[in-house]
Formats: C-alpha cells, structure tokens, sequence
C-alpha cells in the first residue's frame, strides 16, 4: 500500500498533535476545519493522514490500520479517539455503545445559563437538508440528554462544561442554543458573528475510559486553544 508522503511541516505537526498512543489506539487533538472521516468534500480525512503518518514514521510498507470509533463535527476541535487495530475498534465501538467512554465538552457560550448547572432532556430532530438539528415535541424526535455546569465568565463569554449522555447529531449546539446559550462562532445555532477562521467555540476537553486491551485507565485532556481569551485551563 502506497500512501501519500507526509512533507516535514505536515509530519511534525502531526506529531505534536499526538495526545496519547500505544500498540491500539491514538488520540489526537483535532484542528477545527479537520474533518476525522472523509465525506462529499472529497478532503483528506485525518484519518487518512494518520495512515500516511504511521507509514512513513515506522517506515511500514504494509497497509496501516485506522479505525473511527467516533467523530467530531467539522468546525470543532479537541480529542478524537482513533483505533490501530480492528481488535480496538470492535471494543471501543462496543464501549461507546454501552456508555463506558465518558468524554466532556468546553462550550464558550454568548450567554449565561439561568442555572448554574442542570440536565437537559430535550427530543431532536435532524433536517439532513440543511445539516442541522432542531428540538421537537414530535414523537419523531430522538431523546436527547446532557449535563452542563457553568465554569467561569470571560470578558465577553461565558464558558459551559457538558457532558453527554447520548450522542445526537449537533446535539451540545442544538441544545445549548435552545437553552438560550448559542456558542460563540456558531451561526447555524444562533450565534451574532462567525469566528475569524469558521471554527465554533466547542472544545472536546477529556476523555477517559477503560483500555479496550490493556484494561488500565485512559485518562486525556485536550489544551485550551489560544483563541479562548480569558479562559484558564
């Protein structure tokens, strides 16, 4: 299997990137505007990078294996969890099933939550036309739940901890909005101004869990990006 040459730039960045790794799994901490799986747009998916990073790294001539357990959406960064062998993936994909991959979110929000921290328990509904996700009291809404507890106030922002108890398509932008808490940046949810470079403000911040194979603790926490003025971490 030939994959494409990492030129040096691309290479150490990758590298960097790196928040954990063994024989099983990686975790890296994604750049927004990265997609983790290739889609319609025809770019390079970071899983695809990867493949090219292990190659050239342990000088592998076979094909290199990277599975995709779970992804983050487009304009969001932080820790993304990739499997390296099937073995791993199989297992991770069992364990996100059964809610043992427990994994938390910074939201740097344009509002104040009324409560300083609660559940939401909403029923979402998802228009794949315009790629967005709605909260519905249809019976055709899927069940929606997460906790959220506010951190800190910025000069201008306020910064809400979430973590999900389900995984619904947008789900943290579509209820945070819905609760009056739009994320900074993001204009589909209700945001007043785009950010400079088309991210949002959500962060996947940590995530922790049991390892699929070598049953110690995986414990990962992504840093805070310098755009995030005010925000310690």
């Amino acid at each position: 299997m030939v994959y494409r040459r990492l030129d040096e730039s691309e290479f150490r960045d990758i590298e960097q990137r790196i928040l954990f790794e063994d024989n099983h799994i990686l975790i890296l901490n994604k750049r927004p505007g990265e997609i983790v799986q290739g889609d319609k747009t025809g770019d390079e998916a970071l899983s695809e990078t990867l493949k090219a990073f292990i190659a050239l790294r342990d000088d592998k001539p076979g094909q290199v294996f990277i599975g995709v357990p779970h992804r983050l959406d487009r304009p969001v960064g932080g820790v993304v969890l990739f499997a390296k062998t099937s073995k791993a993936l199989e297992r991770l994909n069992d364990m996100l099933r059964k809610g043992e991959i427990h994994k938390t979110y910074w939201a740097l929000c344009c509002a104040a939550p009324k409560e300083k921290e609660g559940e939401l328990a909403d029923r979402i509904i998802r228009n794949e036309k315009q790629n967005k996700s709605y909260v519905t009291k249809s019976a055709e809404g899927k069940e929606a739940r997460l906790k959220y507890r506010f951190i800190q106030q910025t000069e201008r922002y306020f910064l809400i901890e979430v973590e999900l108890l389900t995984g619904r398509h947008h789900q943290i932008r579509c209820q945070l909005s819905h609760m009056g808490c739009p994320i900074k940046g993001d204009l589909k949810y209700g945001a007043p101004r785009s950010n400079p470079d088309g991210s949002i403000s959500l962060l996947a911040r940590h995530i922790q869990f049991i390892h699929p194979v070598k049953k110690t603790e995986v414990d990962v926490t992504a840093p805070v990006p310098e755009s995030w003025k005010g925000v310690e971490g």
